[in-house]
């Protein structure tokens, strides 16, 4: 095969990698365009084009992270990862370590990890290289990259999120809120909630947001319940679509553009949070992406005008 093909065959493995150790499309996709010019300006063929690529995308992600990790500490409200619709890297091998990691929640519980802990952590756990690999990518022994998962499964395993197995059992679920969201139905929405079920809004302070998260579900039922159908009024809709694995929707105004994007957490047949991202600079790679202050507007003038 050409150095093209040899790429592009093993595209969806680097962009995977990148994601789960970026948390970001743009910055996954950034890294991939990275590694080809390198493999493309590099005079020699590699014994294993996976691994040099592989090795390559690694440690272009973890000096990204290394930076990206400065920003972080200046966002404005709670960070998240941006939604990722599909995953390219399927592996039916690993499918439930390829699932598992791609979720939020587990995407949030990586950030406790140093950069090489973070990478050391995935590329063993979920993408199953060997030691010796893994060594190579990060540039450490492998007595390190062994001390490194320990540190790193110990962090994992103190809050690894815990999702229901069943995935039709999820997906029925889901079905239930939001066609409860649709029609402002508040008690069938309380009854699909954890009792600490907590809602949680990113926008990066680059559109509205929840002041805090809000907690109880009583609470988010009835926020729920309330401000959808204000939203109905102004023609805003969603389409159920899975985002980083797990149930969830794409919010659209009407004009078709990306409002915000909503994802489930499902545990014991109840939903335990609720995160949308709603930061324009995160959905971008969805679609034309809506103005949310200007929804936001509009929402608040129908709510001022007499019944």
């Amino acid at each position: 095969m050409s150095k093209v093909e040899e790429f592009e065959e093993l595209r969806p493995l680097l962009f995977s990698i990148a994601y789960r150790i970026l948390g970001s499309v743009s910055e996954a996709e950034d890294a991939v365009q990275e590694t080809w010019l390198r493999f493309d300006g590099s005079s020699t063929r590699p014994t294993s084009t996976k691994a040099f690529l592989s090795a390559a995308v690694t440690r272009i992600s973890i000096d990204v992270l290394r930076s990206a990790r400065v920003r972080r500490e200046e966002y404005v409200g709670p960070w998240f990862p941006e939604p990722l619709l599909n995953d390219p890297y399927q592996d039916p091998a690993r499918s439930v370590e390829l699932a598992d990691s791609v979720s939020m929640a587990a995407l949030l519980l990586l950030e406790r990890l140093s950069p090489l802990e973070r990478a050391v952590f995935l590329l063993r756990e979920v993408f199953a290289f060997g030691f010796d690999e893994v060594a190579a990518a990060v540039g450490r022994s492998e007595a390190a990259c062994r001390q490194l998962l320990v540190r790193a499964r110990r962090h994992m395993e103190d809050g690894r999120p815990r999702f229901a197995a069943d995935r039709q059992e999820r997906q029925e679920l889901a079905t239930r809120f939001f066609d409860a969201l649709q029609n402002g139905d508040v008690a069938g929405l309380q009854n699909l909630l954890a009792a600490d079920v907590q809602m949680v809004g990113d926008g990066g302070g680059k559109a509205p947001q929840l002041a805090r998260a809000v907690v109880g579900a009583k609470n988010v039922a009835r926020l729920l319940g309330t401000v959808y159908p204000w939203l109905v009024r102004i023609d805003v809709s969603f389409e159920p679509h899975e985002v980083n694995g797990q149930p969830g929707a794409i919010f659209r105004d009407r004009d078709g553009k990306v409002l915000h994007t909503m994802v489930l957490d499902v545990l014991d047949g109840q939903i335990q949070t609720i995160r949308s991202v709603i930061n324009p600079d995160k959905l971008g790679h969805i679609g034309p992406v809506a103005d949310a202050w200007a929804v936001d507007r509009e929402v608040k003038q129908v709510r001022r005008q007499p019944n």
